[in-house]
């Protein structure tokens, strides 16, 4: 059985955040952090652990949680 390594991205829907941080809070891993605009910014991808707390707090989901495999 081939074991293929995972990695998690977010994805942020900016039209639907308004900004209320709820996500940068809940992120174990500091992945997220609020941009200039004062709306969510992905800035540390690497760390994602796809835990998905991010997702599951948004009250407006705009936030999206998925697994990338890489070959």
């Amino acid at each position: 059985m081939e074991v293929r390594e995972v990695r998690y991205q977010v994805k942020v829907n900016k039209a639907w955040c308004k900004a209320c941080g709820i996500c940068v809070e809940f992120c174990p891993k500091g992945v997220l952090a609020l941009g200039q605009d004062g709306k969510v910014d992905v800035v540390n991808q690497t760390e994602c652990t796809g835990c998905g707390l991010c997702e599951l707090r948004c009250p407006d989901f705009a936030l999206e949680v998925g697994g990338v495999e890489n070959e």
